[in-house]
């Protein structure tokens, strides 16, 4: 643990909040999203501004101690805090301002998702941006950024304007399409491995505030059919229509099938567009139809609660094939939890259309697949973590190769960077090399820097 007199050097150049060891709020402080996650940082700063990011990387960068980010927390490696280092907090640096003629939003990194939709809904625009509102806009823009607008407007990352960072040597630069180019290219999908962002400036797009959207519930037994079905429809989806399929276990405790859907465009056109989706089968709850935007972004919102243990797997297949289902269905009937649940989110329209080189993340096109275990005690770690990986063995025949970089577990090594970055990991660890050429910025999906 770093020293009194270390502590009383960093808070004369600090003007945000610290906590240590010593502060009773230390224990919820060091806290993150994913409960496996139990760590004990020497230091945890709450910067107000770029000039206390700055200072909190010198301090760490001048003692050699390891270096966390936390935007949201929703992290699932838990790389938001750190044993022994410094955290930096940005759960005091929120603030959000909307330039409505523009249609442009800068937005601080501790604002989450909710949050910023709020702060554009109110001008009746929005970004693409997550499908949980309590997930951080920091770490879902820096690793691509799924989200219900993908299809009409692209991911997150082809929404990013510009980024105020904080180099490795403590220097605050602008990343844009002029300004560090090079950077900017890094950090729309390269995650928090070039510096840190005090600032996001995004594109905003007419949205709302009524879309069409919601949820189609079919019963598990039914769950084949429905998602042979679902594959084929999203390969005709017109752009605005976003789709996903869930397998889930409902309230009542019985196993079912959903689809969850937007459409980000005119109400009208929206309920002519969802019309199969609510004519396919007999689903035992119909619930889409015309929706606030905000209440879309809150539709998965008790799926991923706060304070539970997570384990999660991810990979990305061309297309659902009859063999792929049936793999699928019959995964979930050994599921240990009822809070977990298997994903299937398409990149489709305006995101696929995007040059594989244009950003760092690169996937742009397929069905993200998630595994996702969520439990309450420890003691049934292994029988879930055992079902997670159990599940991902099954469909890695159906795989295509890549991998969300937002998804990369902590126990995986630098084959699951490969497949999240491909061809781009050259052009990044030179980028890295460049930036952080000591690779301070390591608690992360780690890209070392290129040998120079």
């Amino acid at each position: 643990m770093e020293s009194s007199a270390s502590i009383a050097t960093l808070r004369s150049q600090f003007g945000g909040g610290i906590v240590t060891p010593a502060d009773g709020e230390y224990e919820s402080a060091r806290r993150v999203w994913n409960a496996m996650i139990d760590r004990r940082p020497a230091v945890i700063v709450r910067p107000r501004h770029a000039a206390d990011v700055a200072a909190a990387v010198n301090f760490a960068r001048d003692r050699r101690l390891p270096l966390a980010i936390r935007g949201g927390a929703h992290g699932i490696a838990g790389m938001g805090t750190c044993d022994g280092g410094v955290v930096i907090d940005f759960s005091s640096m929120k603030a959000i301002a909307v330039d409505a003629a523009a249609r442009t939003a800068r937005a601080e990194p501790g604002v989450k998702w909710a949050e910023f939709d709020a702060a554009t809904q109110a001008h009746g625009l929005a970004t693409t941006g997550g499908t949980v509102g309590d997930t951080g806009i920091a770490g879902l823009t820096l690793g691509g950024g799924f989200g219900w607008l993908g299809g009409a407007f692209g991911m997150t990352v082809d929404n990013l304007l510009a980024a105020d960072v904080v180099l490795a040597d403590g220097r605050q630069v602008r990343a844009s399409a002029r300004e560090n180019s090079e950077l900017f290219w890094a950090i729309r999908g390269g995650g928090g491995n070039f510096g840190v962002v005090t600032a996001f400036e995004y594109q905003l797009h007419a949205i709302g505030p009524m879309i069409v959207g919601g949820m189609v519930v079919h019963p598990y037994a039914a769950a084949r059919d429905v998602l042979k079905f679902y594959g084929s429809f999203i390969k005709r989806a017109p752009d605005a229509l976003t789709v996903a399929a869930a397998i889930l276990t409902g309230p009542d405790g019985n196993k079912a099938c959903g689809l969850a859907c937007a459409y980000a465009g005119s109400v009208e056109d929206g309920q002519e567009a969802v019309r199969p989706l609510k004519a396919f089968g007999s689903p035992v709850m119909d619930v889409i139809g015309p929706i606030p935007y905000l209440g879309q972004q809150s539709l998965l919102e008790q799926s991923m609660p706060p304070n539970l243990r997570n384990y999660w797997k991810a990979e990305f297949v061309d297309e659902i094939t009859g063999a792929f289902v049936d793999t699928w269905v019959d995964a979930y009937a050994d599921v240990v939890s009822p809070m977990s649940m298997l994903l299937l989110f398409p990149i489709h329209g305006a995101a696929s259309r995007v040059a594989r080189d244009a950003t760092a993340f690169l996937h742009r096109g397929g069905i993200h697949v998630g595994i996702y275990a969520l439990w309450e005690s420890a003691e049934s770690d292994d029988p879930n973590v055992a079902w997670v990986r159990g599940t991902w063995e099954r469909i890695k025949p159906f795989a295509a190769g890549g991998l969300y970089v937002n998804e990369i577990g902590a126990d995986e090594g630098r084959d699951r960077l490969q497949q999240a970055y491909g061809a781009n990991l050259a052009r990044l660890s030179a980028i890295k090399a460049t930036y952080d050429p000591t690779n301070l910025f390591r608690l992360n999906a780690n890209i070392e820097p290129a040998a120079v």
